[in-house]
Formats: structure tokens, sequence, C-alpha cells
């Protein structure tokens, strides 16, 4: 049984800052360096100086980013710049932005909930790594709270529970333009009979983690630290829950997007390494204008190359050409992944993974953190390569919907990075502190 239930909500007071759109941020796990001190430059109370906050040479395990992140994150509760609900509330959540120049709006609200450590109603389709989760569980035990939601899915054929909260959400209480561009709208709906039905709605349901992975197991281990360390065993105690954002897997403003690969790897040998892969894929080879240096442009043409409704069809990118590996037989994939579902086994990204970089360059699990980055910007994966950060790169289409709920079902996980959900939530619009 899936339990979520409404919360206090702590948001920027209106009356303190003036221009909102000046204090949110975007993802935590999406902040560049450059980025980030510019955001540091764009207002005091940035929101980035709580979730990523910058580093020094003389921090300590006393005084780092995390410590200040907890310093500043009461502070502005006491100065009122963030203010905290009176009541309990869910937040419905909307966006509207234009991708590929189609107008769309995603839907979708925050509410808090109860942390399903055996992923039996809460399922999980992507392997976590042990970087991010360590940092992101420093960040929580600091601040006792949950300043950025997960998103999960959920399924409504009809959208009733969308259309219910509709029906009561009024005016919205945050209105701005997110760094994407994109318009980025928070209301707050108190209504009892309204929230108890939207709970009781979703007690049958089946949620499947769309982004935010590590962040949900971080919540889960979070959960286990603080009962050994308060002993308080009360299942509904304020960390045994997570704040998230829930969206109706049928909502038509929801897009995925493909996450390619970056490879490091000093005796990389492409010669070599398309010569193994002839066994497995047909080799197109394209050269690109020595000349050319918009990357974005670049990159939407081998996307354009790539582009297939029933092939497995991925491009690697070197020394200004890329080539273009087209699967020959997906009963290989068969013998190699046996053990795996038919629909992980027919996934780009699997093949990609258990014969290209498996069989072809010795990358796996045991050394993929040390090989293997990501961007989910086409003109990255040509741009990080020409400046000689990577040597290489795969440009993949994106995993379908359908996929990515199959294979939660079944609970495997797709190799790490398998999709990039779009749009991108926005940070600063709504946090839970974990009050006692």
């Amino acid at each position: 049984m899936v339990e979520i239930s409404p919360f206090k909500g702590i948001t920027y007071n209106k009356e303190k800052i003036e221009k909102l759109d000046a204090v949110m941020s975007p993802p935590y796990d999406i902040i560049s360096e450059e980025m980030q001190n510019e955001l540091y430059e764009t207002h005091p109370n940035n929101f980035v100086k709580l979730i990523l906050g910058k580093q020094f040479q003389d921090d300590t395990e006393k005084i780092n980013r995390y410590t200040r992140a907890k310093e500043l994150f009461d502070q502005w509760q006491k100065q009122s710049i963030l203010v905290k609900s009176d009541k309990k509330a869910i937040y419905p959540y909307e966006i509207e932005y234009s991708i590929k120049n189609q107008k769309r709006t995603m839907s979708g609200f925050f509410v808090l909930l109860k942390l399903d450590p055996d992923y039996k109603m809460v399922k999980a389709h992507e392997k976590t790594l042990a970087k991010p989760k360590a940092d992101r569980l420093n960040l929580m035990r600091a601040c006792d709270a949950n300043l950025e939601p997960i998103e999960l899915l959920y399924m409504d054929k009809n959208d009733t529970i969308r259309k219910n909260i509709e029906k009561s959400a009024g005016k919205p209480i945050i209105n701005v333009k997110g760094y994407d561009g994109f318009t980025h709208k928070l209301w707050k709906l108190e209504d009892e009979k309204t929230v108890s039905q939207i709970v009781n709605d979703l007690n049958d349901k089946v949620l499947f983690i769309a982004d935010g992975h590590h962040r949900y197991q971080t919540s889960v281990n979070f959960a286990n630290e603080k009962r050994e360390k308060t002993g308080i065993k009360d299942g509904n105690a304020p960390f045994n829950y997570i704040m998230v954002i829930l969206v109706n897997m049928f909502d038509s403003g929801l897009t995925i997007l493909p996450t390619h690969r970056l490879i490091k790897m000093s005796n990389l040998n492409p010669k070599d390494l398309l010569e193994k892969m002839k066994k497995y894929f047909t080799i197109e080879e394209k050269t690109v204008d020595s000349k050319e240096k918009d990357y974005d442009h670049i990159g939407k043409k081998i996307m354009n190359d790539i582009e297939t409704k029933d092939k497995h069809r991925f491009a690697l990118y070197c020394n200004r050409k890329y080539y273009i590996l087209t699967l020959k037989d997906n009963k290989v994939m068969d013998m190699l992944a046996g053990d795996r579902s038919k629909t992980w086994r027919t996934l780009d990204v699997s093949i990609l993974h258990k014969i290209v970089l498996e069989q072809g360059l010795g990358i796996n699990d045991t050394n993929l953190e040390d090989h293997v980055k990501y961007t989910r910007a086409d003109g990255e994966a040509i741009k990080f390569v020409d400046e000689g950060k990577f040597d290489a790169s795969f440009l993949i289409n994106a995993t379908k919907i359908e996929e990515l709920k199959a294979i939660a079902e079944a609970s495997e996980h797709m190799p790490q990075k398998s999709t990039y959900f779009l749009p991108k939530m926005l940070s600063g619009l709504v946090m839970y502190k974990m009050d006692m």
C-alpha cells in the first residue's frame, strides 16, 4: 500500500524576496561550477547555497558545505526569508515548456511519501552509485530536511487525480521563470476533502521512480540511521517520509530524452574496437567537416542518423568521425544476458553496455565510474571529445516509457543514467523539514 500525506511546506517569503525567480535553482545534479558561480551572484539567498554550496580548501569535518547549508537554512528561517505553512497541504505543480517547437505542460504535485525500503510498491529501474548517495546523505544529516523532491510516476489513465486538483487549486502561490526558460507554477491545496480523496486514490497505485534513485535510497539509509541513533521505532516518525513530486505516467507533457556516454580511456583504440564490434554490428563510417564548430548541429545530425523505429542503433564519436552501429541479431543478447528479461535484453542502453563497453572495452560494474561519465546534451557529446576531455562518446536513442515500466515491474535495473526526464523540476519551490 502506498502511503502519502500532506505536509507543512517551507517556501520563500514573497514579502522578503522581491523577485522569486532570482532565488530559484536548477536541481543540484545538473549544476556545473560555472553555473554555481552565476547563481551565487544572482541573489544572496539563492537556493544553490543550500543544495550545492561551494567547497573551500580549508574545509574540515566540522566546517564544510554541509554545515554551512545547515547554518543558512536555520538562519533564513529565523529571518523569515523561508517560512513554514501553518496548515498541512499538498502542492500542485505545473511546468510550461517547449521542445522541438512544440508547447507542452506537465502537471504534478508535491506530497510526502512513506518510504518503502523493500521497493514493493515503489519501483526503481536504475542502479545507484556510491558517491552521489554519500553526498546527499551528508546534506540530509546536516539539515534534517528534504530540500529537493524526487520525481515518481503513477498510472491514472483517466487523469482523475489531476482533474480533482484542478477544481480546487485556486491561484498559484509561485509563478516564476526558471533557469531553463520554462514557466514553473506552484499552488497550495489545503482543502481536506480533496486532499483525502487524493490520498485514497493513490493507496493502491504502484509508483515508479523517474528521477532521484540515489536520493530515494539515501532517504532509506537516513531513516535507518535515525532509527538507530534515536531509538524511535514509530513508523510515522518524520524521517520515514520523503518529499516527492508525483506525475501521471500518461501525462502528455512528460518527455524522456537520451543520456549519452562519455568515455575516458587513455588506451582506447577505435580501430581495434570497431574490428571487434563487426561481429555484432553493421558499421557505417561518416566524417565530420573539419571546419564545423557548431557542436549542437553535429549532435543533431548524428541523432537524426541513428533514429530508428525497430532497430538497435547508436553512434560512436571520435577523431572528427562517427560510426553508426546497428545490431545484426538480437540473439547475441540472449547469450550474453540470458538471465535478464527480454525487455532488458532489447534496451539500446543494455546492448551498448553489455556488448560494446563490456565485451569491447572491458568496462563493467567494477570500473564503470572510472571510465564513463554522462551528458544529456547532444552537442556536449561531440564538444568534450574534440576538446580532449574524453577519448570518445556514444550517442544513443531515448528509452521508451513502456520499457521503463516493464523493467521496474520486473524489479530489474537498467544501467545507471538510462533515462533523462524532461522537464526537470525547479529547486527552491518548497521544502520539507523533518521536525520531531
